[in-house]
């Protein structure tokens, strides 16, 4: 959340932390491709003092990279680490070994591994995804399908089979991430009207992915990152200012999800 709101303002890292669990959230997500190590290293603290569970999100520009990252995480408490890996075989066959072999450390260094479904990276494209799912049945994913909403620029409504190569990545996700996204856009304005198709899109999505891990999950906590970046994700006006306040966006996304959640346990219990 830097910048949280239109106003471009960087705040300190202690203030955004106290605004986080003021709000009720439970973690915050330290990005390492966003910040450099020192800066993700000197924020824990204010998250422990907060008594925010950190999240670790990694970035590793090499197969070896991200050892490190575990061993961060490992130490910090984080659940996982979502891996965005910078490394980028241009086949599903130079993948493979390269997936393998971040799983493979997670399991010595005792963190699980999670790959997100997001652009510039090894999960680049939804169709290589969908491959190394097959090739690899202990990947597991952090699913953020605005990426492959936009990467595949599919038109409103889905096709039955686009749906259902959606469905396959939810049936993989062990946590989800909140962002609306179009067939042109990777970052919506939840609120205005014209985007409300999608909107309803991602709540049937997220629904769906839910119900899918109660049904694989007897017990444990699902994550639900509420992830709105700033500009060049968030769209800006000619005076360069964001439309539309991601922290209130993150609210309802939040106040959305707690409510789906809410109704399958409901339903659940009769």
């Amino acid at each position: 959340m830097q910048p949280h709101d239109q106003s471009g303002v960087r705040l300190p890292v202690d203030r955004v932390c106290g605004m986080v669990k003021d709000a009720g959230y439970d973690g915050l997500a330290l990005d390492f491709g966003a910040f450099d190590v020192d800066t993700v290293k000197a924020a824990l603290p204010h998250l422990q003092r907060e008594g925010l569970t950190p999240l670790a999100v990694a970035f590793p520009k090499s197969v070896g990279e991200l050892r490190d990252t575990l061993k961060f995480a490992r130490d910090c408490g984080s659940p996982f680490v979502d891996v965005v890996g910078q490394v980028f075989p241009l086949t599903v066959e130079g993948a493979i070994p390269v997936i393998r072999k971040w799983i493979e450390m997670g399991e010595e260094e005792g963190v699980p591994v999670q790959f997100e479904t997001h652009r510039n990276c090894i999960t680049n494209d939804l169709f290589t995804t969908l491959c190394l799912m097959d090739a690899i049945p202990e990947m597991r994913l952090a699913a953020d399908l605005s990426h492959y909403i936009v990467d595949r620029e599919f038109m409103h409504p889905l096709t039955a089979q686009q749906r259902g190569w959606l469905t396959r990545c939810l049936q993989r996700s062990d946590s989800f991430q909140g962002r609306v996204g179009g067939r042109q856009q990777v970052q919506l304005q939840i609120n205005f009207p014209q985007h409300k198709k999608w909107v309803d899109l991602f709540r049937e999505l997220w629904t769906e992915g839910l119900v899918d891990w109660r049904q694989r999950n007897q017990s444990g906590e699902v994550v639900f990152l509420c992830e709105l970046g700033p500009p060049e994700y968030a769209m800006t006006g000619p005076d360069g200012k964001e439309l539309s306040n991601r922290w209130d966006e993150a609210l309802q996304i939040r106040a959305m999800i707690e409510e789906i959640w809410a109704g399958l346990e409901a339903a659940e219990q009769g």
